[in-house]
């Protein structure tokens, strides 16, 4: 069949720049203690973290990121937390307030005590505790601040109750104005307690001007704290990814003062990595191959890709490259001096975070993080390393951050939806890694970045393998070499290889590793091709055209005990009618049907030489397909499959079954 053709093409393509990944691969080990006489030459360390809704993205979680990055085995005058709320909401703000204040007694108690697990949620979840007075007090303490931020969040404002002074009035009094919305709001610089330096900036937005979505947020941060503090090294991280070891920020320097890396160094990337997993990983959050295997091996050429959030940055990285030695006020590798507070500091950093700052320069273009692609993560590293920087991969034994794993089939569709859109911007524009790629890193590096900016072609092969085998087996059309044929063998033999050479090198040589979680991970791939990144494709063409523009959609955070008691027991969580489920229904259908068929030819003796492989394809797709047999029929609580998304499946299977016939017909 003609569509065979061209799902192998993106097969083979996609094979063959996976190989890049395993040129040179490169495990490294960190040493902090040798630092343990050397804290008085570390550089200052500015910590950025990026929110936005605090309806999807629960203030107490943010809260709670915060304290671990305040708790930092790291002196204290040299470690500055900004926040930027592109939300504009009060809410996010009490509830650093109320972290900054708690964290004025829980910093040093982790000290004291010598608390490895310094976000307090995780450790009070942990058990891993002595009860004692002490304990009891700062336990009470954080109760009664998770409990304030809660009941805040559920009012939706600060009430007067929780107002102590003028200065907080007028801080609050700024969201209650005229005109102040999340799309629509003037900046805002808040700070924290005298002892804790930790800064909230809203930036200012406006309704008609670009926002350039979390890469202009970090870019207005960038400005910012070079205004104000003005640290050489610079930690970006997501609001739900605590800190998981006091004595992280150590092991990004054990690279960084290293005088042999120190002059190509941009980046220290650590692995994304979640805490709540279930024993299958449902939704295949660990991310095997994309965020621990592959870095590894680009670890070896230019180093690892940016991911977003548990990255160490050089902040004189976003200025130009290794071989330029401009030197502007914000590039300087120098600590303001100023106090933070005064008057010229604070209007010079307001003009930072003005909504016109950036109009007619470089910035997002030439410095800064960049802009053009909803993933700014992949595309600033992918510039970053054009320019002639270097990353390094810092994938230490106990995870250095963990994040809140997603718990239902949605939000991880939607995030894969964006990352395809975003994927796509990268590998079609000017500065595609084909060709301006090629010329500035080198093949094998290129082909690293071609592999991850074209991922979302994966949908054509596995949307073919998907309906066509199982659509010619209704017809009683073979495709595929006659199971006496030795040709058939291969293909066998290539499924199979393809799929044990996935687990032996991403799964089995793992601690965590295990042949049900390989399943989900490899069921996960197939739900993707055919709902997710189809989508995200279908929406990239049509914002090239113009139709429509793409929204940044928020993953949400917020927690369902009822979602957590199905996960944990392994069970996927439909529960809305997302458009994308429509075609993982159909195509399970029509796998259903297909194997159905051929079940009943092979009892009545029909010879079904040629149409075997295609029967072991059905198999394979019902197999996988059976957690949505189980929503659309069995199951009864929240989270089944919407009656609506199954009888529109049925509807669209039953086409394309008579559109077959008909084709086969007419042949």
């Amino acid at each position: 069949m003609a569509l065979i053709t061209p799902s192998k093409s993106c097969i083979n393509l996609l094979w063959f720049t996976s190989q890049s990944f395993r040129t040179r691969h490169i495990a490294r080990e960190q040493f902090p203690k040798m630092l343990e006489n050397f804290e008085d030459h570390f550089p200052a360390l500015d910590v950025f973290i990026c929110t936005a809704d605090p309806y999807r993205e629960p203030p107490g979680n943010v809260a709670n990121t915060v304290l671990s990055v305040l708790t930092y085995d790291y002196p204290t005058e040299k470690l500055s937390i900004y926040v930027s709320d592109d939300g504009g909401s009060e809410l996010t703000m009490f509830a650093l307030a109320e972290a900054a204040r708690f964290g004025v007694h829980w910093l040093p108690f982790c000290r004291e005590n010598g608390v490895v697990e310094r976000c307090p949620d995780a450790y009070f979840s942990s058990d891993n505790y002595a009860e004692n007075s002490q304990l009891h007090k700062i336990k009470l303490m954080y109760e009664n601040m998770i409990t304030r931020i809660n009941n805040v969040v559920e009012r939706g404002k600060v009430n007067e109750e929780y107002i102590s002074n003028e200065d907080e009035q007028e801080a609050y009094s700024k969201y209650s104005s005229d005109g102040f919305t999340p799309h629509h709001h003037p900046s805002t610089i808040q700070a924290g307690s005298d002892s804790v330096r930790l800064f909230m900036r809203p930036r200012q937005k406006s309704n008609t001007s670009p926002h350039h979505f979390k890469a202009g947020a970090l870019n207005v941060l960038l400005r910012v704290s070079g205004i104000m503090t003005n640290g050489p090294i610079i930690l970006t991280l997501d609001c739900d990814m605590y800190s998981n070891d006091p004595s992280t920020p150590k092991l990004a320097l054990c690279y960084f003062l290293d005088q042999s890396l120190w002059p190509n160094l941009a980046f220290v990337q650590t692995p994304q990595r979640f805490h709540g997993h279930n024993w299958a990983d449902i939704y295949a959050s660990e991310f095997k191959a994309l965020a621990h295997a592959n870095p590894m091996g680009m670890d070896g050429l230019c180093g690892p890709n940016y991911m977003g959030t548990g990255c160490f940055f050089k902040r004189r990285a976003f200025f130009g490259g290794p071989s330029s030695f401009e030197q502007q006020g914000m590039i300087q590798d120098l600590v303001v001096n100023k106090p933070i507070e005064a008057q010229t500091i604070l209007e010079q950093a307001h003009q930072m975070a003005s909504v016109n700052y950036e109009n007619q320069t470089n910035w997002g273009f030439k410095m800064g993080f960049r802009y053009g692609s909803l993933v700014e993560d992949i595309y600033t590293g992918y510039q970053l390393h054009c320019e002639g920087w270097k990353s390094i991969f810092c994938n230490p034994k106990r995870p250095a951050f963990l994040g809140h794993v997603p718990l239902s089939l949605n939000e991880v569709l939607i995030q894969m939806k964006r990352w395809a859109v975003g994927l796509l911007e990268v590998a079609l524009s000017k500065n595609s890694p084909i060709t301006f790629g090629m010329g500035h890193l080198g093949p094998i590096m290129a082909q690293c970045y071609i592999h991850y900016t074209f991922w979302p072609i994966h949908s054509l092969p596995i949307t073919i393998y998907a309906l066509l085998p199982q659509l010619t087996l209704l017809s009683g059309v073979p495709i595929f070499p006659k199971i006496s044929s030795p040709w058939s063998l291969l293909h066998i033999f290539l499924f199979l290889g393809a799929y044990m050479q996935d687990y032996c090198l991403n799964f089995a040589s793992t601690s965590q590793g295990s042949l049900r979680r390989w399943w989900s991970d490899q069921r996960m791939w197939i739900i993707r091709g055919l709902s997710s990144f189809p989508v995200g494709i279908i929406e990239y063409l049509m914002k090239r055209m113009g139709i429509v523009t793409q929204k940044f959609n928020v993953t949400s955070k917020v927690v369902d005990h009822d979602q957590v008691t199905r996960y944990n027991r392994g069970i996927i969580e439909f529960g809305v009618a997302s458009p994308m489920f429509v075609p993982l229904v159909t195509t399970s259908m029509i796998n259903l049907m297909a194997l159905v068929k051929a079940l009943v030819s092979y009892y009545k003796g029909e010879n079904f030489d040629g149409l075997f492989l295609n029967t072991l394809i059905a198999c394979f797709g019902v197999v996988n397909c059976l957690p949505i047999y189980e929503a659309m029929v069995l199951r009864v609580d929240k989270g089944r499959m919407p009656t609506k998304i199954t009888i529109i499946s049925t509807f669209l299977a039953l086409c394309l079954y008579i559109i077959c016939l008909f084709l086969v017909g007419h042949m």
